[in-house]
C-alpha cells in the first residue's frame, strides 16, 4: 500500500478550510447587512407600528386614549378658558389629567353600554 503524502493531505485540508472560510465570510456579510437594515430607526419604527397596529387590543386602547385626552382637554378649556393665573393653570392641568384618566379607564364600559343599547 502506498502511504498518502502528508504534504498533499495538508494542502487539501488547507484548501477545504479556505473554501469554508470564504463561505462563512459571505454568510457573515449577509447577516451583517440584514442586521444593519433591521436596526435602522425607520425600520425599527415601521416594525413596531406594524406589530402594534395588528392587535385589536391596541386599536381599542388608542380609541380610549384619544377619547380621554380629548375630553380632558375640552373640560379644561370650558372650565378655565385661557387664564394667565399660574395657580389656575396648574389646577386646570391637574383637572385635565384626572378627567383624562377617568374617561380612559371607563371608556370600555361606555362602549359596552353603547353596543348593548344599539
Amino acid at each position: 500500500m502506498k502511504k498518502p503524502n502528508e504534504t498533499a493531505t495538508l494542502k487539501e485540508a488547507i484548501a477545504l478550510l479556505k473554501l469554508k472560510q470564504a463561505e462563512d465570510l459571505l454568510q457573515l456579510k449577509d447577516q451583517y447587512y440584514h442586521t444593519y437594515e433591521s436596526l435602522k430607526p425607520v425600520n425599527l419604527i415601521k416594525n413596531a407600528f406594524g406589530q402594534m397596529a395588528t392587535t385589536s387590543e391596541f386599536k381599542g386602547n388608542i380609541l380610549s386614549n384619544v377619547i380621554g385626552i380629548t375630553t380632558g382637554y375640552l373640560t379644561k378649556k370650558v372650565l378655565l378658558g385661557s387664564t394667565q393665573n399660574p395657580i389656575k393653570r396648574i389646577l386646570g392641568t391637574l383637572l385635565q389629567f384626572v378627567i383624562t384618566n377617568v374617561v380612559t379607564k371607563h371608556s370600555e364600559k361606555v362602549k359596552e353600554n353603547d353596543l348593548q343599547n344599539s
